[in-house]
């Protein structure tokens, strides 16, 4: 089951991944643990302090992690100020953080399918309407599920969005 390649992609050896858009994707997140600070945001972390207690990571660990994830545009610094304390700031999602929730879905539910913790299940998300399990799906623009093999990558056409 592979992906099929249509158009000037088919010549495999003529491109290279290093322009893709999972290449891309990957540079824009930056490393594992900047996706773990992302999800914690996800969960309605939005102050430093929480952060750094929610991962266990160091202070220097969640300043570059925020930092590099506010740079990318996925996160927001905003500042605020409790009274009689100086200047913070919390960090919000921004919509092209947000637009992230369906992998994280996935990485989450493959998480739990592949490397299950010892102790079974640790997570299970459900839709806050009806109650059943929320899952990512492929499917194409007119709802089919869509399989991998049923895949073909393309160059875009004039007037595809």
């Amino acid at each position: 089951m592979t992906i099929a390649l249509e158009g000037h992609f088919a010549d495999r050896d003529a491109w290279s991944m290093q322009n893709c858009p999972v290449a891309r994707t990957l540079a824009a997140l930056g490393p594992p643990s900047a996706v773990l600070v992302l999800s914690e945001a996800f969960f309605g972390t939005n102050r430093f302090g929480d952060f750094v207690r929610n991962l266990a990571m160091t202070e220097s660990a969640v300043t570059a992690r925020l930092h590099h994830l506010v740079k990318a545009g996925l996160l927001t610094r905003e500042p605020y100020q409790e009274p009689g304390q100086r200047t913070r700031y919390e960090y919000h999602l921004t919509k092209m953080g947000l637009d992230l929730a369906p992998t994280l879905v996935s990485l989450m539910e493959w998480g739990e399918t592949y490397l299950p913790h010892e102790e079974g299940r640790q997570v299970m998300l459900t839709h806050a309407r009806c109650g059943e399990r929320v899952t990512a799906q492929v499917r194409c623009a007119d709802g089919h599920d869509v399989g991998v093999d049923e895949i073909i990558m393309r160059p875009p056409e004039p007037g595809d969005e």
